[in-house]
């Protein structure tokens, strides 16, 4: 097993190399939290079409069907009841409306779902909260080994 600049687990790193890990991973999380928006907000775009569409049906099924249907269903109510055309007409239009309230309701329903996703804001919120983590960091402070000193002496001695 080895890190991921390539040195065996548990050996001693430099501060280059451990500078450089610790980039390639922030780069790596930043890559990660890019990704996750995109996603969350492709879902958010994929509810908000949703919703279009069922306004749209509801628009669609309210324009084309009222001819045909009010025709249609006012012939029928006077054909069973023996009423008056006219209230058979309003009874036609009153079902078309009910119709179409309902597909609003659904996408009323679907457009608030859309609304209430905070999936962008979650994903910044996070992004933030990492970079406050990372500036308030510390080193860790590292007793010198008898290696480093055997390194200084020998970088002093050769200056």
């Amino acid at each position: 097993m080895s890190a991921p600049d390539g040195s065996p687990v548990g050996a001693e790193r430099s501060i280059g190399q451990l500078f450089a890990s610790a980039t390639t991973e922030m780069s790596a999380l930043v890559h990660d939290e890019i990704a996750l928006a995109k996603a969350q907000l492709k879902r958010d775009v994929k509810r908000g079409a949703t919703s279009g569409g069922a306004f749209s049906a509801a628009g669609a099924v309210l324009l084309f069907s009222l001819p045909m249907l009010n025709f249609a269903l006012a012939y029928g109510i006077r054909t069973w009841s023996g009423w008056n055309m006219a209230v058979c007409f309003l009874l036609s239009f009153a079902a078309n409306v009910l119709v179409a309230g309902l597909l609003a309701i659904i996408g009323l329903l679907f457009a608030k779902k859309a609304k209430k996703s905070k999936g962008p804001q979650k994903v910044a919120a996070s992004m933030k909260e990492s970079a406050g983590v990372l500036q308030h960091a510390k080193p860790h402070p590292r007793q010198p080994s008898s290696a480093d000193k055997d390194v200084d002496a020998v970088a002093r001695s050769s200056s």
